[in-house]
């Protein structure tokens, strides 16, 4: 491992010196994720994608990419485009990316089941914002969002998400 991973601890997320709380998913960690079982998935990850909400931050990387009204995650595994970024009208399951809530202000993609995705094998892993502190995800690991800025501002093409 390298200072520049996120490296996923059984208690904080280190990165660059620094510790951090965070939470992981109500399954807890797995190596066999499966679509909807709420755990976190084991392995390393590599961070392939950054979305923010510009009516609500500034961006928080030169490469990061605004999130629109209808953009939307599939996680139908019977769909061609599960695990990927559709745009609404999509009439098959999804996930909302422009939410009513912060937790998808600031989201980090990582390379879980993607591009090619594995039918069943779980998606949307990301990094976001928490809804508090111990409470868990359904499957990403989330954080303070001021906590989830000052990381992203300081990821790079190397970073890589380290879950043992």
């Amino acid at each position: 491992m390298k200072q520049t991973d996120l490296v996923l601890t059984p208690t904080h997320l280190r990165f660059l010196n620094r510790r951090f709380p965070c939470t992981i998913g109500r399954g807890g960690l797995t190596a066999r994720k499966k679509e909807g079982d709420g755990a976190t998935p084991r392995g390393t990850h590599r961070l392939v994608g950054m979305l923010y909400r510009p009516d609500r931050m500034a961006r928080p990387a030169d490469w990061a990419l605004p999130i629109g009204p209808s953009d939307l995650w599939s996680d139908d595994p019977k769909h061609e485009d599960y695990n990927l970024m559709v745009r609404a009208p999509y009439p098959h399951s999804h996930e909302r990316l422009r939410r009513a809530d912060p937790m998808y202000d600031l989201v980090i993609l990582t390379d879980w089941n993607w591009p090619y995705a594995v039918k069943g094998r779980g998606s949307a892993i990301f990094l976001h914002a928490w809804r508090g502190p111990g409470r868990p995800t359904a499957g990403c690991v989330a954080f303070r969002p001021d906590h989830l800025r000052w990381i992203a501002a300081r990821i790079r093409h190397e970073t890589r998400l380290v879950i043992a």
